[in-house]
């Protein structure tokens, strides 16, 4: 009987590593483990290309005999289940210290006598730096759209963070955070229109219409590749809304979010201390039925954000008026509150995940920022946004620079808190 061996891959972009690796453990009668969606999205950036299409490619690769799910970063499960003689990996794990994935391999296969095969490590090559190389050349508009359905699917929460300009896109696209079980990075950007009409010195009232803002996150999306979602107020003129969410798709804008609120706007984060107007249900949901008339791209999400706790009214106005939304052709739903306890929100998202196990749910906890995102997790959120950090942090930045300069007569005292000019222009 000839022997077996199995690789994990995610081949993400297929390059003369992965084929150099196949050649090899093709020797036996090769499995593959396709690393889906989800399993890559803890470690690393959700692939470009899905699981389905990157299993057609493997398939039709030569000596590929079989290609099977790996549904978690670490291999041993899929060792265990097959217990292949041989195991093949590139040697490039040993210049990581105390690598948890090589030793839960090298565990597997002792249970059991399996081999594991150490090959010298392709040099000069890397997936991700093949996809960053791509994706500065190459930025299309409509694979983020794709991709932000793809991250719904694959993680247990999607993290969004506020750009307000294309400097604070690019930080925020490339920065991120090693934990010991996961990689977390932001997964895409909101365009708010509380910080796009601030940072003009315009009130946040609806006073800059869709067509306005368009222009900066065309500047956006010039320097990006992750997933947009727009923060379109109630959406404007009835007039003028089918308009603007064609030319929002064809911008590449991946979801909208609209409150169902009307008449002239007030930051929601006021609550009952102004008067603000809930739009009648059954109008609001012909709003979404005119956006869905108009949806080019199957997987450009329309999600309705609902102001009922927000104006002082219980949580069951709330979940029927999700229950018409959705029944209306809403994507997903947004429940906000001005509150610093997160009380109602979370009897809302319970008694609307026993209904509703699939829709998405977003969180926006700019006022019960205290909430870590394991607890929005368990209560059934599997969006958070942070809306307006980012831009927030800028301001007393700007002031304290500004102070210290009067007050010394020059700028040496703020230069220890200032980025260098050389990382400006690295970061270029």
């Amino acid at each position: 009987m000839k022997k077996t061996s199995y690789i994990a891959l995610t081949i993400d972009i297929l390059h003369h590593g992965h084929i150099n690796l196949i050649e090899a453990a093709s020797k036996y009668q090769l499995t593959v483990g396709l690393l889906t969606d989800k399993a890559v999205s803890k470690n690393k950036r959700i692939p470009v290309v899905n699981f389905e299409n990157r299993k057609k490619i493997l398939k039709n690769i030569k000596g590929v005999h079989n290609v099977v799910p790996q549904h978690e970063w670490d291999y041993a499960k899929n060792i265990m289940k097959l217990k292949p003689d041989f195991f093949f990996h590139g040697d490039d794990w040993n210049l990581l210290k105390n690598s948890e994935l090589k030793k839960n391999t090298e565990k597997a296969l002792k249970s059991y006598g399996g081999k594991l095969v150490e090959l010298p490590y392709t040099k000069n090559i890397s997936s991700s730096e093949i996809i960053k190389e791509y994706n500065e050349r190459l930025n299309t508009k409509f694979s983020r759209t794709s991709n932000l359905k793809r991250l719904i699917n694959s993680k247990k929460i999607v993290r969004i963070i506020e750009a307000h300009s294309p400097i604070s896109a690019i930080i925020s696209e490339n920065i991120n955070y090693k934990s010991k079980n996961e990689l977390r990075e932001f997964d895409g950007f909101w365009s708010s229109s509380l910080t796009d009409s601030t940072i003009l010195g315009k009130p946040d009232n609806e006073i800059l219409n869709i067509s306005e803002r368009l222009n900066k996150i065309t500047q956006i999306m010039d320097v990006t590749s992750k997933p947009l979602i727009m923060d379109i107020d109630t959406g404007g003129k009835i007039e003028h809304l089918q308009s603007h969410i064609i030319s929002l798709q064809n911008q590449g804008v991946s979801a909208v979010i609209m409150e169902d609120k009307k008449g002239l706007k007030k930051n929601s984060l006021f609550g009952t201390s102004v008067k603000q107007y809930q739009e009648a249900p059954n109008k609001f949901a012909q709003k979404i039925k005119l956006i869905k008339k108009v949806k080019i791209n199957k997987d450009f999400l329309v999600i309705a954000r609902i102001e009922s706790l927000i104006l002082g009214k219980n949580v069951k106005d709330a979940l029927e008026r999700a229950k018409l939304y959705i029944k209306s052709g809403v994507d997903g739903i947004m429940i906000h509150t001005a509150q610093k306890n997160p009380r109602e929100i979370f009897e809302f998202s319970k008694k609307f995940r026993k209904v509703y196990k699939n829709v998405p749910l977003v969180s926006v906890p700019s006022s019960y920022s205290q909430i870590k995102e394991n607890q929005l997790i368990t209560n059934g959120f599997n969006i958070v946004i942070y809306a307006n950090q980012m831009f927030r942090s800028t301001y007393p930045a700007m002031q304290k620079t500004a102070l210290s300069i009067l007050k010394n007569s020059r700028s040496f005292e703020a230069e220890k808190d200032l980025m260098s000019i050389k990382d400006i222009l690295n970061l270029i």
